[in-house]
């Protein structure tokens, strides 16, 4: 039977190792955190998107979220707009440039997870671990208790690395 304590431990020990190196080449290469690239990532892929909606998806506060836009939009890569269907939200959308500092970047993320994954697992367990996690985290998301907000000054309460 499988230790799903060792389970966790090593996909969490997996994630931080993979993050850091991810982060690290971005930075390096294209002046874009890995969490900035995330948040490219999601409003690429939704088109206009709410802040709400943003930190859901990262699982990280409304707060984090926001000042994280606020480095997007300093660093000209969004534009946060005023929602015409909610005066309290504003709406987020990519500009030329986050288009392209996007376009730039998932190359170099590609490469770096095909070193670290892709070339490690054979395809169909690739397949079959993507299918996996994918359930695990539609699981994750749908329990109310994933959505709890964390508490302020605590290290899940930080914005994205």
């Amino acid at each position: 039977m499988t230790d799903l304590t060792a389970l966790f431990t090593d996909l969490v020990r997996l994630e931080t190792r993979l993050y850091n190196v991810l982060d690290a080449r971005l930075k390096a290469e294209h002046e874009l955190p890995l969490g900035q690239f995330e948040f490219l990532r999601f409003i690429s892929a939704h088109g206009t998107t709410r802040v709400f909606d943003l930190a859901r998806a990262m699982a990280i506060t409304v707060g984090a979220t926001s000042k994280a836009v606020d480095r997007l939009e300093s660093a000209g890569r969004v534009r946060r707009t005023a929602n015409p269907d909610d005066r309290r939200s504003s709406l987020v959308a990519l500009t030329p440039l986050g288009e392209r500092d996007l376009a730039t970047a998932a190359p170099t993320v590609e490469a770096e997870l095909n070193t670290w994954v892709g070339s490690v697992l054979p395809a169909e367990v690739l397949d079959h671990l993507a299918t996996s996690l994918s359930m695990l985290r539609q699981r994750a998301e749908s329990d109310r208790r994933t959505d709890r907000v964390p508490a302020a000054g605590s290290p899940e309460a930080a914005s994205p690395r």
